[in-house]
């Protein structure tokens, strides 16, 4: 497989080092976050990111592709002393940037979601989920359609903080998908609160934006 380089590393998430590569396309350079390559990997090439304690009250769930998102959820997880879980798949993304829309195109046409490959853990004592995801095409991207169309019913009784990354043009219907997966799942008694929205090569410098959402 051919090796991407993601740029430098930027910050850590339960004891991962996370780089981004789209913080790097500044200016005319960052054409929306159109041919970000990754790492072939899903950001997971140094292997998952997941931190579990039996005291926290808050968990930072996210899944991340060329790496923003990754970082956006480490500077939250930092920041509330988070418990931490990533979300992987079976066949990640291909490191491609082209490649990649092509699939994520064809599942969102045929509303094929790809396979997971993760652990959920018992989420009873949390009381807050930060959610992270991406908005592909001004919509919820695929693997974030999977999680919750396989543990949306998990998220009961849960106060949701959502937060994503896009290529300039903001949350799109992301929102409105999650609202309507989280029914279909069974979930109840559940809020999803204000979403923390920042450009993907804009995380590095959003520390400001983060803080005070999570305030």
């Amino acid at each position: 497989m051919q090796q991407h380089s993601l740029g430098p590393i930027l910050g850590h998430i339960a004891g991962k080092p996370v780089q981004a590569n789209q913080v790097t396309r500044k200016g005319a350079r960052w054409d929306s976050g159109r041919m970000t390559p990754s790492d072939g990997q899903d950001t997971t090439s140094q292997g998952v990111a997941r931190r579990i304690t039996e005291k926290a009250h808050q968990i930072v769930i996210y899944w991340s592709r060329s790496g923003a998102t990754e970082l956006l959820a480490s500077k939250i997880a930092n920041l509330t002393n988070s418990d931490v879980c990533q979300i992987t798949l079976t066949n990640p993304y291909p490191a491609d940037y082209l490649e990649t829309r092509t699939r994520a195109n064809r599942e969102r046409d045929t509303g094929l979601t790809p396979d997971l490959n993760m652990q959920l853990p018992d989420l009873t004592q949390y009381e807050t989920v930060y959610l992270g995801f991406q908005t592909w095409a001004m919509t919820l991207s695929e693997p974030l359609k999977a999680f919750l169309q396989a543990y949306g019913n998990e998220l009961s009784g849960k106060r949701i903080m959502p937060f994503e990354t896009n290529g300039g043009y903001g949350i799109g219907n992301c929102l409105d998908v999650m609202s309507q997966l989280l029914q279909i799942s069974g979930a109840t008694n559940y809020t999803i609160e204000r979403p923390l929205t920042i450009a993907g090569n804009q995380v590095d410098v959003a520390d400001t934006a983060v803080r005070e959402w999570c305030d």
